[in-house]
């Protein structure tokens, strides 16, 4: 990705602050997004109307999770100057890279799958349009806010959307009694009610997702002031976790809020909610159309900035096969984007049902997902790619300690989906 900061050694040597602090907030939230997508919108409706506030725990345990991968997926790019597919491609194998890079593409496209039908039910559930031309919509309107804007104004305006989104969810709650003690209590001690397993493996095992480790050691770079210079990197690492911590800590509460909106809103009247049309269409004469035009609203805005980021993802990882980092204006990522958004809709006009869709999205994020998570440490624990900069040991072991509960979790969720 092109530095959107100054790359001159007076740039390496200026005093680190709270102003810088404050310009390198951005990164993270655009990771968030993915944590705040649709497809996390149907599970936190069900865990929320299903088993109230007893499932907020997973919230919290899944933030603390994607901390720590997000972190190191960003370290990665900060220290190399590489994005994880770049990397790749340099470090191991061609035969290898090629394999896993071209099914991380397909993970973009079946994530782009999702995030598009979640915009296309938006717009459904506003004006009552159909599925397949939502979505066309949606796609169009992406594929223009990536093509004619820079990464700069594009952060901002994903910003905006997770800001609006956020403000949604604030004039939700406000609208709904929360039981706040027990919500507390729910947060930090974890139960297991029964029947709840797969809806706590769909909630912990959607939050990480192949194309946000790919998109974090891209779009991380936009902040990169000098490679050359170890203090200037060592401070950057530092930064960059107080961004993940604070855009993470952002998901952790808009997540939070959907479970405890749907827990007073439709558990405490023992509503079971299972399709975001059904949560919008019961809103309106439990709480007023008020609330179910924002709620629409949410998930809109949630739909476009998730099919951005994914776009921008499925971008990276093309260019990066061919050994070169995002760029929107260059043709490798261009088509990158386009095979990412363009196949996604394509796959749609051939999904008869919308669930069926989402349900073919997670299969296949769940069979690409351990290569992914597995590539990621493999690299950010090598001298010969990482240098200094490498994993300790007991980094190590709390990311693959990780990798292999998020990749159990999706191997579960994939065996479940086709049982069905």
């Amino acid at each position: 990705m092109k530095n959107a900061s100054p790359t001159t050694s007076a740039a390496g040597r200026r005093r680190f602050g709270i102003t810088e602090l404050l310009q390198y907030i951005g990164p993270g939230l655009l990771v968030t997004v993915g944590f705040i997508d649709p497809g996390n919108w149907a599970s936190n409706m069900a865990a929320g109307s299903l088993f109230g506030y007893k499932l907020l725990w997973v919230v919290t345990l899944s933030t603390i999770m994607l901390i720590f991968l997000q972190h190191n997926a960003a370290h990665l790019g900060i220290a190399t100057g590489l994005c994880l597919s770049e990397a790749a491609t340099i470090h191991l194998p061609a035969a290898v890279s090629r394999l896993i890079l071209g099914s991380a593409v397909l993970a973009s496209v079946s994530t782009a799958l999702a995030e598009i039908l979640g915009g296309a039910i938006a717009l459904n559930m506003l004006f009552k349009l159909p599925i397949k031309i939502g979505a066309i919509i949606t796609t169009a309107l992406v594929l223009w806010m990536l093509f004619s804007n820079s990464y700069n104004r594009l952060e901002k305006l994903i910003i905006g959307f997770v800001s609006l989104i956020g403000i949604s969810f604030i004039f939700e709650l406000a609208m709904v009694r929360i039981d706040w003690s027990t919500a507390l209590h729910s947060w930090i001690v974890p139960v297991l009610p029964d029947g709840s397993i797969m809806i706590i493996m769909s909630v912990l095992g959607a939050v990480v997702m192949p194309h946000n480790l790919f998109l974090h050691s891209e779009i991380i770079q936009s902040r990169q002031w000098n490679l050359e210079d170890s203090t200037t990197i060592k401070r950057q690492l530092k930064y960059e976790f107080l961004d993940t911590l604070f855009s993470m800590g952002v998901g952790w509460a808009i997540n939070s809020a959907m479970i405890l909106v749907a827990a007073a809103t439709f558990f405490s009247r023992s509503v079971e909610v299972t399709q975001l049309q059904q949560a919008q269409e019961m809103m309106t004469p439990l709480l007023g159309q008020a609330a179910s035009v924002v709620f629409a609203l949410g998930l809109l805005f949630a739909g476009i900035a998730s099919s951005a980021t994914a776009g921008i993802a499925g971008g990276s990882i093309f260019a990066g096969i061919y050994g070169k980092p995002y760029d929107a204006a260059s043709l490798q990522s261009r088509i990158g984007v386009s095979i990412t958004l363009i196949g996604a809709v394509v796959i749609i006009f051939f999904v008869e049902k919308p669930f069926q869709g989402l349900i073919l999205s997670q299969v296949l994020l769940s069979v690409q997902l351990p290569f992914t998570v597995f590539l990621q440490i493999y690299l950010t624990s090598s001298a010969n790619v990482m240098g200094p900069y490498k994993n300790s040991a007991a980094d190590s072991m709390i990311l693959w300690l990780l990798a292999a509960i998020v990749s159990a979790l999706n191997v579960l969720l994939l065996v479940d989906y086709l049982k069905q």
